[in-house]
């Protein structure tokens, strides 16, 4: 599914005199004080937000490590130049104000495929829903609330690091006050109430969690370089032990995790789609199934909603709409789980894979670069799908853990309206790096294939039509890489016949996906001239920026494919099916339909390895003559563009990347 102000500068508030239980006291605080850069120092800007916090916890009695390890969930400490996040929060705090963030939003369309996939029922394509500021929970209203406490300006909270951050200890105090907390305790440990409560959520289940994680960051501690160039640090504090007592004091409603599937570090709710008939025969709003035992779970699907959580619940309630198995808030983590893992959701596009896969919800919007991703959720997706690959023994890499805008077209006419989400500012190298899978170098320059990966932060390719069709959009991090025709910047993008059959060049439009790697990915190395590398891609060379200085792609080596002995060119396909002989005498057997695209002799692919020639059979709402027919023909799935793709195995012969 699918601006700012610059930072101001930051005075220190010195607080001479402070009661016996302060967070510090003015002897404490005076020696921080003095080793301050001051504004002509060469190193202020480094150190203004690090000043700012420890001013604003020395301001409001809050431990400064409690600040810190708050802030750092939120945001890792990034000020994004005062845009908002996904869910409408800003600054180091992520103070919400999401009724100014929506008003503010462009909203797109990234897709107008089928969401079942499945061409031989009707389609179904979801009716794009913009959000809705009618209604906003406390959550989504933290900004205003800081506001009142402090007497600061809602515009300077939202575009002043230093004013966030004060904003943040304002109302940390005052959910200590809230929990019956001591509000002059030094202790870490004895603002977990406090912490829990800023989560902006309603239910314990989902306000402890959060809490378990900032803690986990202040025991682990942090030290990091800002998007604004900023050194902050949060040293360790080993052996803490947070006091969970007050949590009912904070009147949270009780929600339980029963039914669904999620591990228990993180806060999972069950919030289930509805399967229900209605209409002419017509049935919704996903399929029965009873996976593993009768079709291996074999992908993740990463998603984001281009809509808020509240917006994006109602949708997958609603039978007449389309399903996933999993939504993530953005705010603080939080999980629904909305079908069984056996059944199968109508998400990506491609039955093939709906069958095979599991579907995850993002709250966010891809076409908006600045509406970033919450470290809270970054984190409580990479434990989710960390559990789930080990319980179903799905590899965790590119090949497998997919992105929407991954997943290929099934056929050559639906290639066009593929969805392109969670799009080219999703960090995947945070992601697999939080999931313990970093991308890094596990080969020599003679390995043969390379692991897209570039510096998230550093690299900045420029997109347009954010929000306007051919407008700039503003600089920032992406784990997207470019590739042209020649290894020479002003060289034309690669183009891709699956988007534009007529020959159409590509773009560096944002939904454009026609010339673009993504961190992660793999592919086989055509050509190598000074900074530059070429891979296959869509059938012919692509070549892609790659300085030793700062490379965009690391070296791997691995299993490739390559056209059997003696022939020129092989079909690629959007869908591993079976051969018609396998369905039986009532099923209407799919077509074997190739993509407009042809693998060549010479060419090499990274390949995720073998799978079936299988199709679910689901045809209609009783599900006793469900079935998945399986044939004899097998599969090799591939990264072949952008997307991936899959190649008969009878067509081509295995070898190593390096050969």
């Amino acid at each position: 599914m699918r601006r700012s102000a610059p930072a101001r500068d930051v005075t220190v508030r010195r607080r001479l005199t402070r009661t016996s239980g302060a967070v510090a006291s003015a002897a404490l605080l005076l020696p921080l004080l003095a080793a301050a850069p001051s504004e002509s120092s060469p190193v202020a800007s480094s150190a203004r937000l690090q000043s700012a916090f420890a001013a604003a916890a020395a301001e409001y009695r809050v431990p400064q490590s409690v600040l810190l390890g708050v802030s750092y969930l939120q945001s890792r400490w990034d000020g994004h130049a005062g845009a908002p996040s996904v869910s409408g929060g800003y600054g180091p705090m992520h103070l919400t104000d999401a009724r100014t963030a929506i008003e503010e939003a462009p909203h797109h369309s990234h897709g107008e495929e089928d969401a079942r996939g499945d061409t031989r029922r009707p389609a179904r394509v979801p009716e794009a829903k913009l959000p809705d500021a009618s209604e906003l929970p406390e959550r989504l209203r933290t900004l205003p609330k800081a506001a009142e406490l402090t007497g600061i300006d809602a515009d300077e909270l939202r575009t002043d690091p230093a004013a966030n951050v004060r904003g943040g200890a304002a109302l940390l105090a005052a959910a200590q006050r809230e929990a019956g907390a001591d509000t002059d305790s030094a202790d870490p440990a004895d603002w977990y109430a406090a912490v829990a409560k800023f989560s902006g959520a309603d239910d314990q289940a989902s306000a402890a969690p959060y809490a378990n994680e900032v803690f986990a960051v202040i025991r682990d501690g942090q030290t990091r370089t800002t998007d604004a160039g900023q050194r902050v640090r949060l040293a360790a504090t080993r052996g803490l032990e947070p006091d969970a007592t007050r949590m009912e004091k904070l009147g949270l409603r009780r929600a339980s995790a029963a039914a669904t599937d999620c591990p228990e570090t993180i806060s999972c709710e069950w919030i289930p789609a509805p399967y229900e008939e209605f209409g002419d025969e017509d049935y919704g709003n996903h399929d029965k199934a009873d996976r593993p035992k009768d079709q291996k779970i074999r992908y993740i699907v990463v998603h984001d909603t281009e809509g808020t959580w509240d917006t994006t619940l109602k949708l997958v309630q609603d039978p007449e709409y389309v399903s996933w198995q999993y939504t993530l808030r953005s705010t603080d983590g939080h999980i629904a789980q909305h079908l069984k893992l056996k059944d199968v959701g109508w998400h990506a596009g491609n039955w093939a894979v709906n069958a095979q896969s599991i579907g995850l919800e993002h709250e966010g919007f891809l076409t908006q670069p600045d509406a970033w991703y919450t470290e809270a959720m970054y984190r409580s997706s990479a434990r989710l799908v960390k559990y789930l690959a080990k319980r179903y023994d799905i590899p965790l890499d590119r090949q497998h853990i997919l992105g929407h805008d991954t997943v290929p077209g099934t056929t050559t006419s639906t290639i066009p309206g593929m969805h392109t989400d969670p799009g080219p500012y999703w960090d995947w190298q945070h992601y697999f790096t939080l999931m313990g899978k970093p991308f890094k170098r596990t080969a020599g320059p003679d390995g043969g294939l390379v692991t897209v990966a570039p510096q998230y932060d550093a690299h900045k390719p420029e997109f347009t039509s954010c929000e306007e069709p051919g407008d700039t959009c503003p600089a920032h991090g992406s784990s997207a890489v470019r590739v042209h025709t020649e290894p020479r910047d002003d060289a034309p993008l690669v183009k891709d016949i699956g988007l534009r059959p007529g020959g159409g060049d590509s773009t560096t439009g944002v939904n454009d996906l026609g010339s673009r790697l993504s961190t992660g990915q793999q592919y086989a190395v055509a050509d190598r001239e000074g900074d530059w590398t070429a891979v296959w891609f869509l059938g012919q060379k692509a070549w892609f920026k790659n300085p030793k200085k700062q490379p965009t792609a690391v070296d791997a080596a691995g299993p490739t494919i390559t056209p059997k002995a003696g022939a020129e060119e092989i079909p690629v396909y959007g869908r591993p099916y079976p051969e018609s002989s396998a369905y039986p005498s009532d099923i209407k057997p799919q077509p074997v339909s190739p993509l407009p695209y042809k693998v060549l002799k010479g060419q090499k692919y990274a390949t995720g390895g073998k799978v079936p020639g299988e199709y679910y059979y689901a045809a209609t709402f009783d599900t006793s003559d469900h079935q998945v027919v399986r044939g004899k023909d097998t599969y090799y799935e591939i990264q072949f563009g952008h997307r991936i793709a899959f190649v008969r195995a009878a067509d081509v012969r295995v070898v190593p990347s390096g050969s």
